[in-house]
Order: C-alpha cells, then sequence, then structure tokens
C-alpha cells in the first residue's frame, strides 16, 4: 500500500497551476480570467500546506500563515475584480476582454 507524500500534493498543485494557466489564457470572458487566477492561488495554497506538514524545521505553522495570507489576498482580488468587470459592463454592455480594447484609444 502507497502512502500519500508530497510529491503527491505537489502534483496536485501544478495540475491547478496549469489549469489556472490555461484558464487565464483562453478565456476572453473577465469572469473567466478572474477564476483561473483563483485556481493558480489555491495551487499556490495547496503547495504551502504541503511543505508546511511535509517538511521539518523552526516555524511549523509558517505554511498555514502564508496559506491564510492568499486566502484574504484572494479575497481582496475577487471584489476589486468583480467592481471591476461590473464597471466594464455599465460602460461597454459586454464583459469580453477583447471587446474593451477601445479604452487604449
Amino acid at each position: 500500500m502507497t502512502s500519500i507524500g508530497l510529491p503527491h500534493f505537489l502534483i496536485v498543485g501544478a495540475a491547478l497551476f496549469a489549469l489556472g494557466m490555461i484558464t487565464v489564457v483562453t478565456r476572453r470572458n473577465a469572469v473567466g480570467i478572474l477564476m483561473g487566477v483563483e485556481l493558480i492561488l489555491n495551487a499556490a495554497n495547496v503547495n504551502f500546506i504541503a511543505f508546511n506538514h511535509y517538511v521539518e524545521g523552526p516555524g511549523k505553522v509558517t505554511g498555514q500563515v502564508f496559506s491564510i495570507f492568499v486566502i484574504v489576498l484572494a479575497a481582496a482580488e475577487a471584489a476589486v475584480g468583480l467592481a471591476i468587470v461590473l464597471a466594464i459592463y455599465q460602460t461597454f454592455r459586454t464583459i469580453d476582454v477583447q471587446e474593451t480594447d477601445t479604452l487604449r484609444q
């Protein structure tokens, strides 16, 4: 019987990160891009907690503190991002990122 170790968690974190990157790169919808960013941040959380659990050393709680910090940061990013999406929708009547390219002109 195999036990679950650090490499298993790192693979899950890498898969979440890859899915998040694919989502950010391929989506034209601003909400979809925000969801991809959330996946990337959750991948970082998985890695923080895994290293905190499996790597010995002083300050055993640091991975959990970093994860809480990332969760707070993700909540703030979601609030600001959704406010920007709502402002863009009110102006352009779409949340398609490529449609809002006229902001630069």
